[in-house]
């Protein structure tokens, strides 16, 4: 079907239409001419989104664990006094 025909097919179902019907065409058409303004929302890749959260892991991990140290010192302070 060429863009011609539908658009010739488009233009006689307008002709038939009430102007309720109308209406609702016109505010369709709005919303269709925004949506194609409005940027798409970018594809989350899976496989990315792992592999941040892994690094992030492993960086938390190595956080945590240096932070033990200085806690089990600090509890033996507590301890002695």
């Amino acid at each position: 079907m060429s863009i011609t025909s539908v658009k010739e097919q488009v233009v006689q179902a307008l002709n038939t239409l009430s102007e309720a019907e109308l209406q609702q065409v016109a505010e369709y058409v709005a919303f269709l001419r925004f949506r194609a303004r409005v940027a798409p929302l970018p594809v989350i890749d899976a496989t990315q989104i792992a592999t941040l959260y892994a690094g992030f892991a492993d960086e938390d991990r190595a956080l945590a664990e240096e932070g033990l140290e200085d806690y089990r010192v600090q509890l033996h302070d507590e301890d002695a006094q």
